[in-house]
């Protein structure tokens, strides 16, 4: 009898009680061995999935949250050979979406059962507090601001659009900084107002993408960074990222570097703020170094992603 740990996490965006009896309800039905754990702080997903796995006989780690659960979860599995199972139930879900995950608990469940599963990279960070692992991105300055200052209030009403009012509200402060960004080695230095460094290409799966050639099992980090320091010249930046990666380009400007490699440091003058998968992470400077094939995840076959 297959085993399954579902993870919930009551506080993210889309975790309803009904979801929960849906996803419940149909593992009971395939007659799989089910354990229940509902986070009630930071860092309980992936205790939650460590002790799991330490306990021997669990088979899947199924989450019903967001990102944010996903990738505490993600963190208690590298290296484990553990599938993690998405059930989407947060503001973005981007990593349940570039992985092309379905987006309802049944449909998510689903593809769980199925057994169907592929392995994926894992960003990770080393900061003070412990190491940190990203699945979609992490960076600094504004970008960190957006997705770490966003109210949960707001993302509970709005969903991802609850993003959009703390960019409106950040964006008159916007301000490009210099930037040293060393890629394997190689040092770039530029002023940007944010850097971030992907795992997943697409920012609002299936439609936006940062970058048209970041894949999730490459081996490697993508950087993007943008220089800006007035709203005019954050559409600017925004609009020429979203438009080469439309057209299938990698092409570096004035205002916009792009880079790759296995590991990223980014020093910032003045400090800015780091995150990860829209967790907050302290201030620059980091490293991110990337896992190859740290997890496996329940997902459909890759499609070019």
């Amino acid at each position: 009898m297959a085993r399954v740990l579902l993870i919930t996490n009551p506080a993210a965006a889309r975790t309803s009680s009904a979801a929960f009896g849906v996803v419940v309800r149909r593992f009971q039905a395939a007659g799989w061995d089910l354990e229940e754990a509902k986070t009630a702080g930071p860092g309980d997903a992936r205790r939650f999935a460590a002790d799991a796995v330490a306990g021997g006989g669990i088979d899947v780690v199924a989450v019903l949250g967001g990102d944010g659960t996903a990738i505490q979860a993600a963190s208690g599995l590298v290296g484990s050979g553990v599938a993690l199972g998405l059930v989407p139930g947060g503001t973005g879900n981007l990593l349940a979406g570039n992985l092309r995950v379905p987006t309802t608990p049944l449909a998510a469940t689903e593809l769980i059962l199925r057994g169907r599963t592929r392995a994926v990279d894992l960003g990770r960070l080393d900061r003070d507090d412990g190491v940190h692992y990203f699945g979609v991105a992490c960076g600094d300055g504004a970008a960190a601001d957006v997705m770490s200052e966003t109210p949960t209030q707001a993302k509970r009403r709005w969903g991802i659009g609850g993003y959009f009012t703390t960019l409106f509200r950040v964006l008159p402060t916007i301000r490009a900084a210099p930037r040293t960004i060393t890629v394997d080695g190689r040092i770039l230095v530029h002023d940007a107002a944010t850097v971030l460094v992907l795992n997943c290409g697409e920012v609002v799966p299936p439609w936006v993408r940062a970058r048209f050639d970041t894949r999730l099992d490459d081996g490697v980090l993508d950087v993007v960074a943008v220089q800006a320091s007035s709203p005019l010249e954050c559409a600017r930046g925004v609009a020429r990222v979203l438009w080469n990666a439309a057209v299938g380009e990698v092409a570096d400007t004035a205002y916009l570097v792009y880079a790759r490699g296995r590991e990223v440091t980014v020093a910032a003058d003045p400090v800015q703020p780091v995150q990860y998968d829209g967790e907050r992470a302290g201030w620059t400077p980091f490293t991110a170094t990337v896992v190859p094939r740290a997890i496996r995840v329940c997902a459909p076959e890759a499609r070019g992603r």
